[in-house]
This record gives structure tokens, C-alpha cells and sequence, in this order.
């Protein structure tokens, strides 16, 4: 008998992007597609049932094993170091992590740096890699004003196109890592269910070209 596999999709514009994908390569699940309330929808004659979370939520659900398997970005997985299986990069969603300032800063390296960022574990690390004297300010709204106003020297962000950047006379110093989607498994699932979850990322990886 085939074993149901708990698929996490992060909610937004990539969840409904991956969701496409997996429809493509065979995985598809029709009541996704209806105007409903549901929260939880499966497709017993695919083996598959998915549900929407908020997109940091993804590696928790998958590492608790809540979740077979999931997709998220690469910031979450490096942020929240989650004890996880990287299954395949979807290609998709993509951007990057990076230092952005002021178009006239110049870290000249005399004191501590004030890093505002939605990613501290993320700065830290590349600053700790760089032996650099930081401090982490910890915001969730919107960063680029905080070096506006004087709250931080730089900010550590995803930078997309830099658009908003640009527009705030701001501009990325230093790229940290490329971004996009993954394919993840908790590391139980991709054991006992080995069969299941591979025949998934084959038919992605398939559907992909990957």
C-alpha cells in the first residue's frame, strides 16, 4: 500500500510556484486549486497531501516530522540550521543574501558594525568568518531605513533586484550566498519512505531538467 507523503508548501508566490511543479511532474491535488478554507488537502490515489505554512515555518515542520518533505529557501535552512536532508535546488526563487549601505559607506574596520537584519545567525556567521567586532540588530519589518536613520551602519538582507535599494540611496556592498528554493526531507520520512519521497524528487527533477 502506498504511504501518503505530508508535503509543506510555503505559503506566497514560490509555495504556488512549487505547487505548479509538482502538479507538472504527476503530484497534482485538485481541491489546492478551489476556493476554500481548508487548510489541509490530499490526494489519496497520488499518495500526497499538502499543506500551506508560513515559509520560515517549512524547516520546523519538516525537521519535527510534521512534514515529509517541504521546500524552502536557502536563507531559512542557513539561518535555522535545521537537522534536515537537502534533496535538490529547484532553481526557482531566486536571490541573494547581501550586505547592503549607504552608497558612501566605507567600513573602515576601527570599530564595532552595526548590522540591522531579519538574518542575525546569518551575519553573525559571515562576520565571525571575516573576525569582524559586530553588532546584531534584530529587526522584522522593513531594514533599509535603519542605516537611513542612523539605527545601523549596514543591513544584511535578500536583494532581489536591488530596485528598493536604490530607491532609498542605498546599494549591496558584499554578496553572502545565492538564494533559492530546496527540497528538503526530514531525515525519519526519507528513511521508511525512501521509495515514496525519491519518486517525488525524480519527477520534479524530471520535470525540471535538473
Amino acid at each position: 500500500m502506498k504511504q501518503m507523503i505530508n508535503i509543506a508548501l510555503p505559503k506566497g508566490r514560490l509555495g504556488e510556484k512549487v505547487y505548479s511543479i509538482l502538479e507538472a511532474s504527476g503530484f497534482e491535488c485538485p481541491s489546492i486549486r478551489e476556493q476554500n478554507r481548508k487548510l489541509i488537502f490530499e490526494n489519496e490515489e497520488k499518495g500526497v497531501r499538502y499543506f500551506w505554512v508560513k515559509p520560515s515555518d517549512v524547516v520546523i515542520y519538516v525537521e519535527r516530522g510534521a512534514a515529509d518533505i517541504g521546500i524552502a529557501g536557502k536563507d531559512i535552512i542557513l539561518e535555522y540550521s535545521p537537522d534536515i536532508y537537502e534533496l535538490a535546488d529547484l532553481g526557482i526563487g531566486k536571490c541573494r543574501m547581501a550586505v547592503a549601505a549607504k552608497k558612501d559607506f566605507c567600513d573602515r574596520r576601527d570599530g564595532v558594525l552595526r548590522v540591522a537584519t531579519k538574518f542575525p545567525n546569518i551575519a553573525r556567521n559571515y562576520y565571525n568568518s571575516q573576525s569582524r567586532d559586530i553588532d546584531i540588530i534584530k529587526l522584522n519589518g522593513s531594514i533599509e531605513i535603519a542605516p537611513i536613520l542612523g539605527l545601523s551602519d549596514v543591513i544584511v538582507d535578500i536583494v532581489e533586484t536591488g530596485k528598493t535599494l536604490y530607491e532609498n540611496n542605498l546599494e549591496p556592498k558584499q554578496d553572502i550566498v545565492d538564494i533559492s528554493a530546496i527540497l528538503i526531507a526530514n531525515k525519519v520520512s526519507y528513511k521508511f519512505k525512501n521509495a515514496e519521497i525519491n519518486g517525488i524528487c525524480e519527477a520534479v527533477r524530471k520535470n525540471l531538467n535538473l
